[in-house]
């Protein structure tokens, strides 16, 4: 029972016992003392009343709350020892769980080391690598036999023949028909009839390339000493055999008769430079498996808008400069330092520090020395000599034009699709960027910014000839005209 209920009984109470009280006394008319006297008594007795029924509200609170503590502390007796007996059993289940989740259980998965060692598009890029190698060995031959054999002929006929200036433009016009057809048609044939694969494409046109220069400096080196030796009455003596064969494999494209020489052969340091030439082959493979395949596999699907583009210019901003550091190291420093060090040849300046230039020009000059030497001395210099002495920037201009378009050419022929990115970012912005960042910016300013222009024209290459790749792919052309060749099919491609 409630405290309210108890007050309200008691209340009834009272009224009931003031009636009864009303109906006994009778009615009669108080007197004044009479009347305080009653005054006195009935508030004795409403306090005793009072008195009564506080001791009977607190009797029944004390027994109801006497009630309540004892269910309280019956129900609190009842449940304990089931608690006391589900706890352990839930520690236990939690246990048992934790037990389960440590079993080994069995799916059907791959090795973490499988996606990086998967060899698919290294397999695909040296495909049909050995028909790669025989059409190398085949240009080598070439190269080795028919330019020597041709000068050899023309130097011991030039003082017998009656027209020596004929004999000598008819020498030239038939080796001139050798080259289109060795080192030209022959090349060029294989790479596309028998589909070699990129990096096979590669080997076949840079040493075919190589071949070219080698022959045309040995050709042009050779050929002056000749003449003047004739013109003298004196004794003809073309260029010892061992000597061009020597050339052929050397790390340099300027021909000498004699090169400085080390004293023998550090066989380690040759196995060194050709495990980091593997090296960043293999790192290569990496970069284009995990950020080139992915990022542009789908590109061609996707609605082509300006920030889609910008986009997937920056994300291959990264990639594309690790992929010319790697090829500047395993090809520049690996590879020619190997077989420098297999010859004995000493002048191992075959890059200098272009990392540190501030001006494009000073890049272009010790990026490659081995290229640029021959540039000078064959286009550059040769061009001047035809204009006599004038005409710098059209001389400079020359070099350009045809380090751009030597570029265009030997990625055009290993992608398989004409896409004019080199020949515009050497013959246009490299001219432009030549002439702004030149010479005579040497604060360290320049050298950043020049970076900056590195990071954005790799990714630019980087982009967009991997966009045309998959656009080729994705959207094979029905009908092969000219134009249809020319222009890139990334442009309208959209599956």
């Amino acid at each position: 029972m409630e405290p309210r209920e108890v007050s309200t009984k008691s209340m009834r109470k009272r009224r009931s016992w003031e009636q009864t009280k009303e109906e006994e006394e009778p009615q009669q008319v108080p007197s004044g003392e009479d009347k305080c006297l009653d005054i006195i008594t009935a508030h004795i007795e409403w306090k005793r009343h009072m008195e009564v029924t506080k001791s009977e509200v607190l009797a029944q609170v004390h027994a109801q709350l006497n009630k309540l503590l004892d269910k309280a502390l019956e129900e609190a007796a009842h449940t304990f020892p089931q608690r006391l007996k589900k706890g352990p059993g839930k520690k236990q289940s939690r246990e048992k769980e934790k037990v389960l989740e440590k079993q080994k259980v069995f799916v059907d998965q791959q090795s973490l080391l499988d996606p990086v060692l998967n060899f698919n598009l290294f397999i695909f890029a040296f495909g049909q690598l050995p028909t790669a190698l025989t059409a190398w060995l085949c240009m080598f031959l070439y190269t080795l036999l028919v330019p020597y054999k041709a000068l050899q002929l023309w130097a011991t006929s030039l003082k017998t023949v009656r027209f020596p200036k004929l004999f000598t433009v008819a020498m030239a016009a038939v080796l001139l028909a050798c080259h289109a057809a060795g080192l030209g048609f022959c090349p060029i044939y294989t790479a596309v009839s028998y589909r070699l694969g990129p990096a096979s494409r590669f080997i076949v046109i840079l040493e075919q390339i190589r071949f070219l220069m080698k022959s045309h400096s040995f050709l042009r080196e050779s050929v002056p000493p000749i003449l003047q030796s004739t013109s003298q009455d004196g004794k003809v003596h073309p260029p010892e055999f061992s000597t061009y064969l020597y050339f052929l494999f050397c790390p340099t494209l300027i021909y000498r008769e004699n090169y400085p020489r080390t004293p023998y052969v550090r066989w380690t340091y040759v196995i060194q430079n050709f495990a980091k030439f593997l090296g960043c082959v293999f790192y290569l493979h990496l970069i284009m498996v995990h950020h080139c395949v992915p990022v542009f596999t789908n590109l061609s699907k996707q609605p082509f808008t300006v920030k889609t583009l910008v986009l997937s210019i920056f994300n291959a901003t990264l990639p594309g400069m690790v992929l010319l550091l790697a090829c500047f190291f395993g090809l520049l420093h690996c590879w020619q330092n190997a077989f420098a060090e297999m010859l004995r040849f000493a002048d191992r300046t075959f890059y200098k520090d272009w990392w540190n230039s501030t001006s494009f020009s000073t890049y272009y000059r010790k990026w490659n020395v081995t290229v640029h030497d021959w540039l000078y001395c064959y286009i550059y210099q040769d061009f001047l000599w035809l204009l006599r002495g004038k005409g710098r920037a059209v001389a400079m201009l020359s070099v350009f034009i045809v380090s751009a378009a030597v570029h265009e050419y030997s990625f055009t022929l290993c992608f398989g699709f004409f896409y004019p990115v080199m020949f515009t970012l050497f013959a246009i912005f490299g001219v432009i960027f030549n002439f702004i960042l030149n010479d005579k910016r040497t604060s360290p300013v320049w050298n950043v910014l020049m970076w900056i222009f590195l990071f954005v024209g790799q990714g630019i290459q980087v982009c967009l000839y991997c966009q045309e790749w998959y656009a080729q792919i994705d959207c094979p052309l029905k009908e092969r005209t000219f134009w249809g060749i020319v222009t890139p099919r990334s442009w309208s491609c959209r599956t």
